[in-house]
C-alpha cells in the first residue's frame, strides 16, 4: 500500500464513513439546532441589556456592566461544568442540552450587549435630541430611531461573535452532548478509524461556510447605508 493509499485509507475510509454517517448527521442536527438557539437568545438578551443601559439608571447600568465583564471573562467550558456538575448540588440540575444552550446564550448576550451598547454610544448626540423635538417619547426615539441605527454599527462584530460562540457547542462532549464532534470522537474509538473526525470536520464547514456568507453579505449591505 503507498502512501497515499494509506492516507485516504486513514483519513477517509469509505467503510467507516457508510457506517457512522447517520450517527453524524444526527449530531450535526443538535449541533445546528442549539446554535440556532443560543444565537436567537444571546443576541435577543444582550440587545435588551442594552437598552436597559441606555436608560441611563446608574444601580442597573452597574450591574449590566458587572454581568457583561463577568461573562466576557470566563471561558464558556467553565460556564458548562459549574452549570451541569455546581447547580445539581443545589436543587437546580440541568440536562446537557440545557446546560450548553444557557452556557453559550449568556456568554453572546455579553458580547451583544457590549456591541450594541457600543453602536448607540457612537451615534451623535442630536440623533436622540432632534427625534425627541418631534414629539417621540424615549422608548419610541429608541426603537424607531436609535438601535436601527445602532444595529447597522455593531454587524461586524455581531456577527463574528455569533459565529464564534456558535461553533463552542462542540464544547458541549464534555457534559456529554450528543453534538457532532463528541459522536465524531465516539465513532473514531469504536472504529479505530480517524475518518468521522474527517467527516465532522466537512460538517462544520458545510454548516458554517453558508453562515459566513451569509454575514459578509449583510455586512457589506449594512455598512453601504451607515
Amino acid at each position: 500500500m503507498s502512501d497515499f493509499e494509506r492516507f485516504v485509507h486513514t483519513f477517509f475510509n469509505l467503510e467507516v464513513a457508510a457506517k457512522y454517517w447517520p450517527d453524524l448527521l444526527k449530531g450535526l442536527g443538535v449541533t445546528a439546532g442549539v446554535g440556532v438557539l443560543v444565537a436567537i437568545t444571546g443576541l435577543v438578551f444582550g440587545v435588551v441589556l442594552a437598552v436597559l443601559r441606555a436608560m441611563q439608571f446608574r444601580p442597573l447600568s452597574l450591574l449590566i456592566i458587572a454581568f457583561a465583564d463577568i461573562m466576557r471573562a470566563l471561558p464558556p467550558l467553565v460556564l458548562m461544568i459549574v452549570f451541569f456538575f455546581a447547580f445539581p448540588l443545589i436543587g437546580m440540575p440541568m440536562n446537557a442540552f440545557t446546560t450548553v444552550w444557557l452556557a453559550l446564550s449568556l456568554v453572546l448576550a455579553a458580547y451583544a450587549e457590549e456591541s450594541v451598547w457600543g453602536g448607540i454610544l457612537a451615534l451623535p448626540r442630536g440623533q436622540s435630541e432632534a427625534a425627541r423635538s418631534t414629539g417621540l417619547n424615549w422608548w419610541q426615539t429608541m426603537t424607531a430611531v436609535i438601535l436601527p441605527q445602532a444595529f447597522r454599527i455593531a454587524v461586524p462584530p455581531l456577527t463574528n461573535r455569533v459565529i464564534a460562540i456558535s461553533k463552542n457547542v462542540a464544547l458541549g462532549s464534555v457534559v456529554a452532548l450528543n453534538e457532532v464532534l463528541n459522536e465524531a470522537q465516539s465513532a473514531s474509538s469504536n472504529s479505530g478509524n480517524p475518518t468521522p473526525l474527517t467527516m465532522a470536520a466537512a460538517a462544520y464547514l458545510l454548516l458554517f461556510i453558508p453562515i459566513l456568507y451569509a454575514a459578509r453579505r449583510l455586512e457589506t449591505r449594512w455598512q453601504w447605508k451607515v
